[in-house]
């Protein structure tokens, strides 16, 4: 009686082991972070994250409670067969990628605390910088929170009616010097104002453009015929190459000349002068708001987090054309763009996993 005690006890400590192990988190080395699908993750028109679902093998298919309600409901999340690389979609805008990172940051079924997040996705591209098809590493993320006129109750000299929020009750002349915004000294104090502002880990971002920066990212006979028309533009006119270039984040999906100046200006002056506006998004302040509060609770590392963004389309018109026109025609660009996206961002993270145990411990470019 006693022996046959003994084996019980035995075989519900053994049992109680195995439910101890799979209950243990995941070890996750990769996050791919996208924001929107077109319709299923396989065998139809891509969006962000098919390339990546379909070539990395994402396979293992997961519910996510805390993931955006897209048209067909909750969007499950998605990793390889050994769990450890894991993919997420968003959901487009501000509010769905901060509410969608901080949800996964704080999942029990996930170790992220050694993770490389890779924040990647299709924007507009300023045809002064790059071409549509080009792929841009971000070392700074730029968010647009600040005080608005309607241009047509601006001041005339104006360029447009954003200005900096001056953290006080009054409009100081400084606060509202709109037509010289790279003056650091505009840059308001005021704590909230720090949500638009986010450095990314600049060794971590330069080695990522390196490994990148040689890549022949394709062309489409379309997209070439299209950028010749920008005249005046010799960075437009290019085939889709990879830079360094920073991303602004706004809800309001803008277009045009003005815009572009705006977006140029604000980049410049957030970053003191040190960043160059490349690409428009709708998601990366709020992703980067959630990783900077998850990795202040050591959910994860900040200093892993890049962000690639490429071009499906341009941020204003073809010279002498409207800003509707172009704003309002299908983005020829935009299967060019997730290819250039998935080729970038799957030539930095086959690198990084291919050293695993190398790059556990230490941060490539460091």
């Amino acid at each position: 009686m006693r022996v046959r005690t003994l084996c019980v006890l035995s075989l519900l400590l053994a049992l109680t082991g195995i439910t101890q192990a799979q209950q243990k988190p995941w070890p996750i080395r990769a996050v791919i972070v996208t924001t929107f699908e077109v319709g299923n993750d396989t065998g139809d028109i891509p969006g962000e994250y098919q390339f990546w679902v379909e070539r990395e093998h994402l396979t293992e298919i997961l519910d996510f409670p805390g993931g955006p309600n897209l048209p067909a409901g909750q969007h499950p999340l998605r990793t390889n067969a050994d769990h450890t690389v894991l993919g997420i979609i968003s959901g487009t805008t501000l509010v769905n990628a901060t509410a969608s990172m901080m949800a996964l940051g704080l999942d029990p079924r996930f170790d992220l605390t050694h993770a490389y997040f890779l924040i990647n996705g299709i924007a507009g591209v300023d045809p002064h910088v790059a071409s549509m098809g080009s792929a841009a590493w971000a070392s700074f993320v730029i968010n647009d929170v600040s005080r608005y006129l309607d241009p047509r109750d601006a001041p005339a000299d104006w360029p447009y009616g954003f200005f900096p929020n001056s953290g006080n009750s009054k409009l100081i002349p400084s606060a509202i010097a709109a037509a010289s915004p790279a003056n650091p000294l505009e840059v308001p104090a005021a704590s909230w104002m720090r949500s638009n502002t986010y450095t990314l880990n600049p060794k971590l971002a330069a080695w990522a453009y390196a490994q990148t920066k040689g890549l022949n990212l394709g062309d489409d006979p379309k997209v070439a015929a299209y950028r010749t028309g920008f005249n005046g533009f010799p960075e437009a006119q290019k085939p889709p190459f990879v830079l360094m270039g920073d991303t602004f984040a706004s809800d309001d999906y803008w277009h045009g000349p003005t815009m572009t100046k705006f977006a140029e200006d604000w980049v410049r002056l957030y970053t003191h002068g040190k960043g160059t506006f490349a690409m428009t998004e709708m998601e990366d302040a709020g992703f980067m708001n959630a990783l900077e509060r998850l990795s202040a609770m050591h959910r994860v590392d900040a200093d892993r987090v890049m962000v690639l963004r490429t071009a499906s389309n341009y941020s204003m018109p073809l010279p002498g054309h409207a800003a509707v026109e172009s704003l309002t025609a299908p983005y020829i660009g935009g299967r060019l763009a997730l290819e250039s996206a998935w080729l970038c961002g799957s030539t930095v993270l086959h690198k990084i996993l291919t050293d695993w145990p190398k790059y556990y411990g230490q941060i490539p470019g460091e």
